[in-house]
């Protein structure tokens, strides 16, 4: 009788076929939440386009999939766009034939649509009322319905990403001026959204009536900047004016921003806490508040919720890190390094040939040894997605000598999957959907498990942040509703990867 083979998780690294390396290490990437997508545009500057690469630069971490850049001369649309790093497909001769004063860039992962190069954005496409592009951040929950309408109609489209859905119906507006086919447009769309529209001279930009995404205003030498987020206004030296209101559509032409509000604030907003608790860069500023600073004082909370004996609090790098200060200096127990990250590891890597156990997890951490022996760890992470990851860690935590590991996470379980442009596994795929808190921190080897709960998680937003937030993928309460006859399918982590797409 033959003998089953053993699963790729079993068998040296070097016997694996290229497919099974690839499920391998995207079972690992799986393990995490990944960024949505950043968006940038400016409005009135010679040097339009390479001030739009270090803005997508600073952005890098909202998504790592694709990236593009469309710049106009005021007659014209020139774009690149390519699968990968800003910084790998973006150089000198590029960047010099992308000419004009006006542009807008994108950074993608995909939440709706495949990974290839077809969704990469900015999407553009030739009106009547002359050429436009568009770059979004965010999920619309009824794409699906409007798309198949669009497509009975006779409506071509040229990417399976959502964010086609709007140029569509921007087209089809019967709307005289620009500005108001594109709120036609977006009227008709439900979900998140922070847009940029480029025209031939004209920057375009919207948030949804919840503001569910972020996206800034910033001024640089007569220049209007839009971003994501406030990192990339200050890497190319512009000021932080303020933030496009939920419901706010602004118009940056001639020199000049022009406010409208064609679309009522909703009653409460619904600011996506996860963009504080893990997606935005610490040094940006998100809603008014320094997203650093929140991260610290969501340890102090936890740190009064599941105080521990212990006798170090150490993060999981780097996510944990804000979170693990905050959590030191509440408890007063004393904040450590005991995990080393490999920042050299890029997102291709050449495997060993030899067996490793645990690889994928060791290639980017390391616990110190000598160090941890006998000791209490209190190991602090911002969310445990499947467990697997963590798992791991606190395992090479106990084999580096530490006598008790304690995890505390600054988020509450997450139960749901986001609808509003994270790309989350399927509800059956998070761990703390399909167990209780005692079986995860028995499944992740722990002796203590503890979470921010929903109340402190809320009650920190409320002081903190002054404004309603999406708190969804915890508390499992939608503030859009998402139908599945609407909504475009969720897309799991755990989808084969995709070849990229070569060509223009």
């Amino acid at each position: 009788m033959s003998q089953r083979p053993l699963p790729p998780s079993s068998r040296p690294l070097d016997r694996l076929t290229p497919d099974e390396l690839r499920a391998l290490e995207q079972a690992h990437r799986a393990d995490r939440f990944h960024d949505e997508c950043g968006v940038f545009g400016i409005h009135g500057d010679d040097d339009a386009a390479r001030l739009t690469y270090l803005g997508l630069y600073a952005l890098q971490h909202r998504g790592q999939e694709s990236c593009g850049i469309v710049a106009s001369n005021g007659r014209e649309h020139v774009a690149h766009r390519a699968m990968g790093l800003v910084a790998d497909n973006f150089g000198a001769e590029i960047l010099d034939r992308l000419k004009g004063r006006f542009a807008v860039g994108h950074v993608r992962y995909s939440t709706s649509g495949e990974s290839m190069l077809r969704n990469a954005q900015p999407i553009c496409a030739n009106t009547d009322g002359g050429p436009v592009s568009i770059a979004h951040n965010g999920n619309l929950v009824n794409a699906g319905v409007i798309r198949r309408e669009l497509e009975g109609r006779g409506a071509i489209f040229g990417s399976t990403s959502d964010s086609e859905v709007i140029l569509h119906l921007l087209a089809r507006s019967r709307e005289a001026q620009m500005e108001d086919r594109f709120i036609d447009a977006i009227s008709r769309v439900k979900g998140a959204y922070s847009i940029i529209l480029l025209t031939d001279d004209a920057l375009i930009a919207a948030r949804d009536p919840h503001g569910f995404r972020p996206l800034s205003i910033g001024r640089k030498d007569g220049a209007y900047v839009l971003s994501s987020e406030t990192c990339a206004l200050d890497l190319i030296g512009a000021t932080h004016e303020r933030d496009v209101e939920p419901g706010e559509v602004v118009v940056i032409r001639r020199g000049r921003l022009r406010s409208i509000r064609p679309m009522a604030k909703d009653a409460r907003e619904h600011f996506c806490i996860f963009e504080h608790i893990y997606f935005a860069r610490p040094d940006s500023n998100l809603v008014g508040h320094n997203v650093y600073a929140y991260r610290k004082e969501l340890g102090r909370v936890l740190a009064r919720e599941h105080d521990v004996a212990a006798d170090m609090v150490t993060p999981v790098l780097d996510s944990g890190s804000a979170a693990a200060l905050g959590y030191a200096e509440e408890s007063g127990i004393p904040y450590e390094t005991a995990l080393i990250r490999n920042h050299y590891v890029s997102r291709s890597f050449i495997e060993p040939t030899q067996t490793i156990r645990d690889f994928k997890v060791r290639v980017k951490h390391n616990a110190i040894r000598g160090f941890l022996e006998g000791k209490r760890v209190v190991l602090v992470d911002d969310s445990i997605v499947r467990g697997t990851t963590l798992r791991k860690i606190v395992g090479m935590l106990r084999a580096a000598g530490a006598r008790e590991v304690h995890v505390r996470i600054s988020s509450p379980p997450t139960i749901g999957p986001c609808h509003y442009g994270i790309d989350t596994p399927n509800r059956e795929e998070l761990i703390a959907h399909v167990h209780t808190v005692e079986e995860i921190r028995q499944l992740i080897g722990a002796d203590t498990l503890g979470y921010l709960s929903v109340e402190g998680l809320r009650m920190t937003a409320a002081k903190e942040l002054k404004r309603g937030i999406c708190d969804a993928c915890f508390s499992d309460v939608y503030p859009v509703e998402v139908e599945a006859s609407e909504a475009v399918p969720q897309l799991s982590l755990f989808r084969a990867v995709k070849e990229d797409e070569t060509g223009g």
